[in-house]
């Protein structure tokens, strides 16, 4: 079951572009994350909305969040992904799909294109699910940082 705003997010660890180790409880100590998950590295609708989160970066990383891209797509396949086009956010390899089946972003056919905003306390403050709207999940996790930083300064 796919979790919705209130849930508490499943902590994770997973391997990291890099091959490192990361984890969400570690991210959420330096303020919100922004976990997304894509069907496929280099697919068109995956390439624009990794694109769309990179272009958005300076926004982002104002609003003090972290971007995280999971598929289960290899590391090998992340870092040429992440080198083709120029991202500068973390993409977490998740061969086994234990990342997905947490959050329920698991589908039958093509893996679901879903992003969640994730308050520092661990909290989901949204959830965007669109498989056709690509592009658009950056701006939906925009506008929840910004409600996010608007809370914290009012």
């Amino acid at each position: 079951m796919q979790l919705k705003v209130g849930d508490r997010a499943p902590d994770f660890t997973g391997l990291s572009d890099d091959g490192g180790k990361i984890s969400l409880s570690d991210k959420l100590k330096d303020g919100p994350v922004v976990l997304y998950f894509y069907p496929k590295d280099e697919t068109p609708g995956c390439v624009a909305e990794a694109c769309s989160f990179r272009d958005r970066w300076d926004e982002i990383t104002r609003l003090g969040a972290t971007v995280l891209g999971v598929s289960s797509d290899s590391l090998e396949s992340h870092r040429k992904f992440k080198s083709n086009r120029k991202l500068p956010f973390t993409l977490i390899s998740d061969e086994s799909k234990d990342i997905r089946k947490a959050y329920g972003a698991t589908g039958t056919l093509i893996p679901p294109r879903i992003t969640y905003v994730i308050d520092k306390r661990g909290i989901i403050r949204e959830v965007y699910n669109s498989q056709i709207n690509a592009s658009n999940h950056v701006e939906v996790a925009l506008k929840a940082l910004k409600s996010l930083s608007s809370e914290s300064h009012p």
